[in-house]
């Protein structure tokens, strides 16, 4: 394993140190936790969201105006404890409520959950929006149902903007509830991530071997097969997206996300390639999106995420500027 660490046990909190000492106009640490909030004030309801670290720059890099104002964060691939999460609620309150934004994994929403109820204790007001944009499989090895990827931070993007615009946490919930059953994700690894505490990949593909579906956590995909063109990637990829479901989306944004360990390069020739499928399907393209949202540390790999954009407001919000470290 060649990785630029120092002690494998101490990363999280290194990289923490790191992202509040980078950017301290943008954001700061609650106390010691492992939760980082925005640095301005804000009179909105709060979101807070997070999950095991490992996926940078999800979640803290989406903390700011505009997004979240609160992310916690858990060990590499661990879900944050319910004492942290609180911590975060209590960090995003300002009377109006507080909007978890969970990726549907089963120790993300036991902690989440379980947090909402100490919340509720202490008088805050706490609705959950579970994400579970995944297509590819049901109940893998983290999950009951589809897993939450990519997708989630175009939820962040989407409910971030409704929430500074005012609207009220009953309101977000509903709409966030809405929000995720229009965006549908589905990726692809070229080779696993390797934990550092681990030191070792967490799976073994051959040099030429590719698998769809696979998880961020590595969790195992539908399919393996020899590596393909980037063309021929995409049409399997985009055409499964459209096909689930009962009819075809007449207009959409596109997100392609790299999995950590993938070039930018390929990434933007990747996007060029469903664009084209999109563009051949009929489907209108309103917005795009490349880069590393929602990462695996280093693995090599990529997902696209399709959003249903025929609601026009759900575009103004994607499009809407930000002050965050990663949008």
């Amino acid at each position: 394993m060649k990785k630029i660490i120092n002690e494998p046990g101490a990363i999280v909190e290194e990289m923490l140190e790191g992202m509040i000492l980078s950017y301290p106009k943008l954001i700061k640490r609650v106390d010691d936790s492992r939760v980082v909030t925005q640095v301005a004030k804000v009179n909105q309801v709060g979101l807070v969201s997070g999950g095991g670290s490992g996926h940078e720059p999800a979640h803290a890099g989406f903390v700011g105006d505009g997004m979240l104002q609160a992310a916690v964060l858990g060990d590499v691939f661990t879900s944050p404890t319910p004492d942290q999460i609180l911590t975060g609620i209590q960090a995003a309150n300002n009377g109006q409520g507080v909007l978890l934004i969970v990726k549907n994994y089963t120790g993300d929403i036991l902690n989440f959950e379980m947090a909402m109820d100490l919340a509720q204790l202490e008088d805050i007001s706490v609705e959950m929006v579970v994400v579970d944009d995944d297509i590819a499989v049901e109940d893998s090895t983290y999950t009951a149902g589809k897993r939450g990827v990519a997708g989630t931070v175009l939820v962040h993007k989407i409910l971030g903007d409704a929430a500074r615009e005012g609207t009220s946490l009953t309101e977000l919930k509903v709409l966030g509830d809405r929000l995720v059953k229009e965006i549908k994700t589905i990726g692809i690894a070229l080779k696993a991530a390797t934990v550092p505490e681990v030191g070792k990949p967490g799976f073994e593909l051959s040099d030429d071997e590719i698998e769809y579906g696979v998880g961020i956590h590595g969790e195992p995909g539908y399919h393996r097969e020899k590596i393909q063109p980037s063309r021929v990637l995409a049409e399997h990829m985009v055409t499964k997206i459209l096909t689930d479901g009962a009819t075809k989306p007449k207009r959409v944004g596109v997100l392609v996300n790299g999995m950590g360990g993938t070039a930018l390069m390929e990434q933007f020739v990747f996007m060029r390639d469903c664009l084209d499928v999109l563009a051949k399907q009929g489907v209108e393209v309103a917005f795009t999106k490349v880069g590393n949202y929602m990462t695996s540390i280093d693995m090599q790999g990529v997902s696209v995420t399709l959003i249903n954009l025929e609601d026009e407001s759900w575009l103004e919000s994607l499009n809407r500027s930000v002050e965050t470290i990663s949008w």
